[in-house]
């Protein structure tokens, strides 16, 4: 299992700030609900790819990343 120690309160946060839930989301990112879910819950890690393009949906800039994604 890869689970990390990562928190995700502020970008769970920015997610329901802007797409009003992690369903509709996901539906924005073309993942499945639990496939998000995993992620926030740091059953699979994030790739590069993967926060670049939650950066660009959720307009949290690449400078700010760390905050959102490494805390």
């Amino acid at each position: 299992m890869v689970e990390n120690n990562f928190q995700y309160a502020k970008l769970r946060g920015k997610i329901v700030e802007i797409y009003g839930s992690q369903y509709k989301f996901a539906k924005a990112l073309r993942i499945s609900e639990n496939s998000l879910s995993k992620k926030l819950t740091g059953k699979t890690q994030f790739r590069q790819d993967d926060i670049q393009a939650w950066c660009q949906l959720l307009d949290i800039s690449i400078d700010e990343a760390g905050v959102y994604f490494f805390k």
